[in-house]
């Protein structure tokens, strides 16, 4: 085997940031990905169809000029998103709301301190069939960080589907066993995205031999045993699980920091990576169903017309990248892999 064609996949969660750092990192993803749903977690947060406008217009203007690459938008759920919200981003092709829980993440200050507070949005969306994105993770100081997604479940999710049993959720980067198969077991509606460092690393590649900050994301990878019900997951074959990165970009001096930043960054070599952990299962036919497929399917998106070629030959992961006025350090940055992004044929 030399190479493998993918219809061109959709990043169904990625992070672009503002600014000088979004116009630094959205090439990348424009040039693997044909869509992208992007997160809302700006300073201040994007929470209504005007602000959603004027980001897309900003990343619409990053993408390189033969980019056929299309932003999809979402909007942040606070305590205060009306009904009237929900019927706007419906007209405005608005594919979801994303649910931070307060605290949960980078710039998540501004997220829903109760979900009974959003009884009437929750309604609407199911109503209107416009998906509830959740970063699935309780912030009660009194649990685990590593048992924080397997609270979530219990004690918010699976009261949130009794409540709004038509509601549409994407229970985002998931990390646990757990959410595997409550995503596999559960009833209709409910779908997963997983990033390409859960399928392949555990808490160990973060830990062991020393604090390596590039590793650090939220939800923070877990046992060898969750990795393993991930990859099952992803590989399986089921709709329910597809790919979105989370690729989310830090200066390379707040990542590297007292008090570093969550998220790592694999918007370069996205595709690569997934390549790796699928080959590694044994499961590169059941890629492009993951990719390319299954979360256009979600969001009701017609398939992308392209397709991309995936090159079996080595290559390595530049050290770091030009961002802001501080260099970005990818993920497995200076390593090296065994496939390669050939381009779109």
């Amino acid at each position: 085997m030399t190479y493998i064609e993918l219809i061109q996949p959709d990043d169904m969660h990625v992070h672009l940031r503002d600014g000088e750092a979004l116009r630094a990192v959205v090439p990348d993803t424009a040039r693997q990905f044909g869509r992208a749903v992007v997160m809302p977690n700006l300073k201040p947060p994007v929470t209504t169809v005007t602000m959603a406008r004027e980001y897309r217009e900003r990343i619409e203007a990053a993408v390189p000029a033969d980019s056929q690459f299309k932003p999809l938008m979402t909007l942040y759920l606070t305590d205060r998103t009306s009904v009237e919200d929900v019927s706007n981003a419906a007209a405005a092709n608005i594919v979801g709301f994303k649910l931070y829980p307060a605290g949960a993440t980078t710039n998540s200050e501004a997220g829903v301190t109760s979900l009974d507070r959003c009884t009437a949005v929750l309604d609407m969306m199911s109503e209107m069939g416009i998906p509830l994105l959740v970063h699935g993770e309780v912030t009660h100081a009194d649990v685990d960080i590593f048992d924080r997604e397997a609270v979530f479940i219990d004690q918010v999710l699976i009261p949130l589907r009794k409540r709004h049993p038509k509601l549409k959720i994407v229970l985002e980067h998931i990390t646990t066993r757990q959410a595997a198969e409550y995503v596999a077991t559960s009833e209709e509606g409910i779908a997963a995205t997983i990033t390409a460092h859960h399928l392949l690393y555990n808490r160990n590649a973060m830990l062991v031999g020393g604090i390596r900050p590039h590793y650090y994301c939220l939800p923070i990878l877990k046992r060898e045993s969750h990795r393993e019900a991930l990859v099952a997951a992803a590989t399986s074959g089921a709709s329910r699980f597809f790919l979105g990165t989370d690729s989310a970009p830090h200066a390379q001096p707040t990542k590297e920091a007292e008090c570093g930043c969550a998220g790592c960054y694999t918007a370069l070599h996205a595709m690569e990576l997934y390549a790796t952990a699928f080959e590694q299962a044994g499961a590169l036919d059941k890629l492009e169903g993951f990719s390319s497929i299954f979360g256009a399917q979600f969001y009701g998106l017609p398939l992308n017309t392209r397709k991309i070629r995936l090159a079996k030959e080595t290559w390595t992961i530049p050290k770091s990248l030009s961002f802001t006025e501080q260099p970005l350090v990818p993920l497995n940055s200076g390593e090296t892999l065994g496939w390669r992004f050939a381009g779109l044929v």
